[in-house]
């Protein structure tokens, strides 16, 4: 901040951050009292300006809240089911509660922070953020103190946010213990690299095959939500002498795409393999594939999701919200006795 003659703090004003901007006073004076005129994005750059000056974020927030737009926004994943199935649950959740949703897709044309910033500027009251968040927590903190913001799938630890998630550790827990008590004890793990959940689940495994007794047989190889990462970890596979007895997948798609890699050499799934996915997503419920998978309940985080921004804004909570959902293992027609 700058300072008067007198050395105190001088706090920044409006015509501060038209200046910034190279606008008029009061077009910055129309969007700070939320007043019609200004469009999604002009509101979008003078809020995000206002943010970085450090003009009374707060009294901004609060200005924006005084005429209730109701309308939560939702920012996701074009790339993995469950983020897709999350924003159809998430449709009723907020219904529910007297909110509608307005969507922003990440994409790889524009940052996180702009899809952000937009939902923002059309005025949604909170935020739901599903999936991988590139945004620093002191960032994301910064974006909190203007509107509530909830995380699915992931906790960034950003200083005023909620978020709403699964025990993975515990879902690749139970599916080790699984194909334990089916007989299996080669089992190896394909990761999900950085992604939500996926070091949760990676120690949910080690942890598992130790509880055991088998500690010696970890093995995690590297591979991501996709189907090209379970083929990849499939081609490594087949590419041994011998094959393990049993697969845990990152997710569904990574497990798909393995099995599949698999059937194509002949291997039988799950005679000669058994596989076990993740998310217990429409993929795993395929007639052919028939996944035995983890089930995520989306429709209790996307319900936990809106219900902690509807505290926030209707109840005045203030306080952190972290809540985390025990998982349950489906079995299907993918996993079986070793031969």
């Amino acid at each position: 901040m700058s300072e008067n003659g007198t050395g105190a703090h001088r706090h920044p004003t409006m015509a501060d951050v038209a200046a910034h901007l190279g606008v008029s006073r009061q077009l910055v004076s129309l969007v700070l009292g939320d007043r019609p005129g200004p469009s999604a994005r002009t509101r979008e750059r003078v809020l995000r300006a206002a943010e970085e000056l450090g003009y009374r974020a707060d009294t901004a927030a609060r200005l924006l809240r005084r005429a209730r737009s109701r309308q939560v926004g939702v920012l996701f994943g074009l790339e993995y089911p469950m983020d897709a199935h999350l924003v159809e649950e998430l449709y009723p959740a907020a219904a529910e509660l007297g909110y509608g949703v307005v969507l922003s897709a990440m994409a790889s044309t524009r940052s996180e922070r702009e899809a952000i910033d937009e939902l923002v500027g059309l005025r949604c009251e909170a935020l739901i953020l599903i999936g991988l968040s590139a945004e620093a927590p002191a960032d994301l903190a910064r974006v909190a103190e203007r509107v509530p913001v909830v995380e699915i799938g992931q906790r960034t630890g950003a200083e005023g946010t909620d978020s709403v998630g699964t025990d993975d550790a515990a879902g690749v827990g139970q599916a080790v213990g699984h194909l334990v008590e089916l007989g299996h004890r080669d089992i190896v793990h394909v990761d999900g690299g950085g992604l939500p959940g996926a070091g949760g689940r990676a120690r949910g495994y080690a942890e598992a095959m130790r509880g055991y007794g088998l500690g010696g047989r970890v093995e995690v190889l590297p591979g991501d939500y996709s189907e090209e990462a379970g083929a990849r970890a499939a081609r490594v596979l087949l590419a041994r002498e011998a094959l393990p007895t049993a697969v845990v997948a990152a997710n569904d798609l990574c497990a798909f795409g393995l099995l599949a890699t698999l059937v194509r050499a002949g291997v039988s799934v799950p005679g000669d393999v058994s596989v076990v996915g993740y998310d217990d997503s429409r993929t795993a419920r395929l007639s052919f594939l028939q996944l035995t998978s983890v089930r995520q309940d989306a429709a209790r985080m996307a319900r936990l999701a809106v219900r902690s921004a509807s505290e926030r804004l209707d109840g005045g909570r203030t306080e952190s919200r972290h809540l985390l959902l025990e998982p349950a293992l489906t079995v299907r027609g993918s996993t079986a006795p070793p031969r």
